[in-house]
């Protein structure tokens, strides 16, 4: 990041122009999807390792859609909850059909 973020209404436009190609947003709500089945496998069934594969799936979708599509750093580095928030943000956004409206008034193209 060039600039200092100290709020969040500052980093959610940031944080979405991190997430400009569609295939980035299509694997961060696979690895949240991922993430959010195997962590409720473990809390209602077990075995309780899942939820650090749960954790996995989660952030490894997201690292490797900066590190291999967009070819930048992973917010989460800098700003872990508020990344965090933002990944649930966007993938329910995603899902509503609300996150193009969001995209354009940070300036990203869809």
């Amino acid at each position: 990041m060039t600039t200092q973020i100290s709020t969040y209404a500052e980093f959610w436009p940031f944080y979405l122009r991190e997430h400009a190609a569609p295939l980035t947003r299509r694997l961060h709500a696979l690895g949240t999807g991922l993430g959010l089945l195997l962590l409720l496998w473990a809390l209602l069934l077990g075995p309780w390792w899942l939820i650090f594969l749960g954790l996995v799936a989660g952030y490894g979708f997201a690292w490797v859609s900066h590190l291999v599509v967009e070819r930048n750093r992973p917010a989460s580095f800098r700003h872990p909850w508020w990344s965090l928030i933002s990944d649930f943000r966007m993938a329910g956004l995603m899902v509503t059909g609300r996150l193009d409206a969001e995209l354009r008034k940070a300036g990203v193209t869809t």
